[in-house]
């Protein structure tokens, strides 16, 4: 799984015009399910992200995580996180995860998440043609692949 986490002062998702979700301070997270993603890509990525200290403390340092915080999260599916643009100039979308594939892997994410937390967790639709709308806190972007733990 390849995450892109926004720390964000807020953020909406909206579908044709209609917003379906939105969250004050906290994470947008963009996660990316690929072919070879497993049970225990969600477990250790979860916990990663539930104890990420990326939330200023009192004295201005990033040392706050979710779990600290309780802040909000919107995860949003975005298979072009695995991208891969070697040849040509057409991305080729080969190693993300079919729908059939991907779908159980992102809910067992968010309800990782949920359960992590033990708070609802807002998502985007997966699939849909969605409008993310955010303002970036920091700004803050932190990317992490489950493939590549560094």
């Amino acid at each position: 799984m390849r995450v892109v986490i926004q720390r964000v002062k807020e953020a909406s998702v909206s579908i044709q015009g209609v917003k379906i979700s939105e969250i004050q301070k906290g994470l947008l997270i963009l996660v990316g399910v690929e072919t070879l993603d497993t049970q225990d890509d969600i477990a250790w990525l979860v916990s990663k992200i539930a104890k990420l200290r990326v939330f200023r403390d009192l004295d201005g340092a990033m040392n706050l995580s979710l779990q600290d915080l309780l802040a909000d999260v919107i995860v949003v599916s975005q298979f072009t996180l695995h991208a891969s643009t070697k040849k040509g100039n057409r991305p080729s979308f080969i190693k993300a995860a079919k729908p059939e594939d991907a779908i159980p892997l992102y809910q067992g994410f968010v309800d990782g998440l949920e359960k992590q937390l033990n708070k609802k967790i807002q998502t985007g639709q997966f699939g849909a043609m969605m409008d993310v709308a955010l303002v970036n806190d920091g700004p803050v972007t932190i990317i992490i692949d489950t493939k590549n733990k560094e």
